[in-house]
């Protein structure tokens, strides 16, 4: 794929960018390898008051950034400015408590002194997908760098100026230079740059397809690797839910980013006695939803982010109709300029289609009818992935039953799945492995070192 910003409303190419040189990616691992065992030994404040800064620019320049976001890769203006605040969110948090989660943690033993420190590990390739091209990253820069590590990006090739305005942010909020910098390569370069003796671990948010790559190429040279691929999350509505509210809230889950979110919901799981209702609403709010130019407030649906996502989505759906799965509503791309495709729930769904358990990556759902909570959760887990589950149900026993049953990273109840920086998050089976955010997310780029003291 070129590097290029190319407008998903209207298709037209708006800027080119050129492959860096091998010197130029050598001259940027060199500047972050230098930089890292000073950066490493900062304080914890003196880190944090740059990454208090970098918050105070994403908040101020928020409606610049979004339209930079919208214009990229097609989100809607308003979900654009959210991404700029929510990462805002993220530096603040990280400064505020990086210290406290990576305090030495005291172990009683027979020594004198036991613990475990916490260590940054050093330069960490960051690999990021272009469907929250802000969030994405700053999920790894407000834990990664406030532990010491430091970063080189190769982000997905359609968000270059996105990329690139990340690393400026950084520096304009007093971060050195080489803590944050930005590789404008395509992906056949990645695994050379895994291969470089200086990079010590490497996180990847995308396609399962890629994470086997880096997984694969990271173990060969043992290293730390983070992956968070791809998700079939359902959404289970049983009798005792509010229904209007999960309705309301399936349609924003499953709309989420133009449909394209690794944890909006795909699969709508509803108990049989309540189905009917839940179809006819779910449909009817999916029909009325207003597709068009992302940077108008008014619209609720965007452009996917590429001609081929329009192109794949639609393979998808042709064959899971072909298979026997019923349009409800929708079905087709928006003829017309942009890669527009209309909201679109299919039902009747058989196995052996992609509409079944695979991730449709636009606004596409496909609702099951279940007889009880058994099967519920049996179908909720008949998928390859395990990201995120949202259940809705306000009997207790069934709502234990889902956060223990339910082959997910994360199990939300009564709410849409969503990433927070308070709380871990990841997956399981082929959604990937280990977690960002939280405590948990700081200390996946550490050594977690046993110091023993007789």
């Amino acid at each position: 794929m070129a590097i290029a910003t190319i407008n998903p409303a209207t298709g037209k190419t708006l800027k080119t960018f050129e492959s860096l040189s091998a010197d130029e990616i050598e001259r940027k691992i060199s500047r972050a390898a230098e930089l890292f065992p000073k950066f490493s030994r900062l304080s914890f404040a003196g880190r944090a008051k740059m990454m208090l800064k970098a918050a105070e620019i994403l908040e101020s320049e928020k409606k610049e950034l979004a339209e930079l976001m919208t214009t990229e890769m097609g989100k809607t203006l308003r979900s654009a400015v959210d991404e700029a605040v929510k990462c805002a969110w993220a530096c603040r948090y990280y400064a505020e408590n990086a210290e406290r989660f990576l305090a030495d943690k005291v172990i009683q033993t027979t020594a004198t002194r036991s613990f475990v420190r916490y260590q940054p590990v050093g330069i960490v390739l960051v690999i990021m997908p272009w469907n929250y091209p802000f969030w994405q990253v700053f999920r790894f820069i407000a834990p990664g760098l406030m532990a010491g590590n430091v970063g080189v990006l190769k982000h997905a090739s359609n968000v270059p100026q996105c990329a690139l305005k990340i690393e400026e942010i950084l520096l304009r909020a007093g971060f050195p230079e080489g803590a944050f910098q930005t590789l404008l390569i395509g992906s056949d370069k990645v695994d050379k740059i895994l291969d470089d003796p200086r990079i010590a671990a490497a996180t990847l948010t995308g396609s399962e397809e890629a994470g086997i790559k880096v997984g694969a190429g990271a173990a060969k040279r043992i290293k730390k690797v983070v992956l968070e691929l791809g998700g079939s999350d359902p959404f289970i509505v049983m009798p005792s839910a509010n229904i209007s509210e999960a309705v309301q809230t399936a349609v924003k889950a499953r709309t989420l980013n133009n449909g394209q979110s690794c944890i909006a919901a795909k699969r709508f799981i509803v108990a049989d006695e309540i189905a009917d209702v839940f179809e006819r609403d779910f449909v009817k709010r999916m029909q009325e939803l207003r597709l068009g130019d992302p940077l108008d407030e008014k619209t609720d649906v965007g452009p996917l982010a590429t001609a081929d996502a329009v192109t794949s989505l639609q393979a998808d759906v042709d064959k899971s109709v072909s298979a026997g799965a019923r349009v409800l509503a929708g079905g087709k791309p928006v003829q017309g300029t942009g890669f527009f495709y209309q909201p679109t729930v299919l039902t009747n769904i058989p196995k052996d289609s992609p509409a079944y358990a695979e991730e449709l990556f636009g606004p596409v759902a496909s609702v099951f009818r279940v007889k009880n909570v058994d099967e519920a959760i049996h179908l909720a887990n008949d998928t390859r992935f395990g990201l995120g589950a949202s259940a809705w149900t306000n009997d207790p026993k069934e709502q234990e039953r889902f956060v223990n049953e339910l082959e997910a990273g994360m199990v939300f109840i009564n709410q849409m799945v969503a990433s927070d920086p308070r709380v871990p998050f990841g997956g399981v089976k082929r959604s990937g492995y280990g977690r960002e955010l939280s405590t948990y997310g700081i200390r996946e780029f550490t050594n977690v070192k046993t110091v023993w003291v007789k």
